[in-house]
């Protein structure tokens, strides 16, 4: 996504007009309608403030993405209880179905105690507590895949 359509959808979000936020910015409508239509750029410190008029920091401005600001305010709402009702393999499996057939296939007991005793591993290591421990695996195997498919 470009600036400029950065700057229409985190506008429109917020649910301010382009007059608005000329007039908070104290620029023309004109020059906020360039700004979204990639037609000229706002200079550092207009971009500054356009970051705080949104309540984003410079970086979110500019990789500013409506679906996953969406689905992070989502994911913010949701309660633990709520969260706890999910069945997230169901969930999931409708999108990837691995993780529904897996379960018949797989000696997951074996896998488990493996990352079982790296997650005590990281809890004795650096004092994590379970929870802690179990994100931080997950974080590690998101990066795994992630350099896997880069190569």
């Amino acid at each position: 996504m470009s600036l400029g359509n950065n700057l229409f959808h985190v506008r429109k979000k917020k649910g301010l007009s382009q007059e608005e936020v000329a007039e908070k910015l104290g620029v023309s409508r004109q020059t906020i309608s360039k700004w979204e239509t990639d037609e000229t750029l706002p200079d550092i410190r207009q971009s500054k403030h356009l970051a705080v008029l949104y309540g984003l920091s410079l970086d979110e401005l500019i990789e500013f993405d409506i679906e996953v600001k969406e689905i992070q305010e989502v994911i913010d709402r949701t309660s633990e209880e709520v969260t706890n009702k999910i069945d997230w393999t169901k969930a999931w499996g409708k999108k990837y179905p691995v993780l529904v057939q897996y379960q018949k296939e797989v000696d997951t007991s074996f896998y488990a105690a493996r990352l079982d005793e790296m997650q005590s591993d990281l809890q004795k290591k650096y004092g994590y507590n379970e929870l802690d421990a179990f994100l931080v695996l997950k974080d590690i195997l998101a990066a795994v895949w992630k350099n896997k498919k880069k190569d």
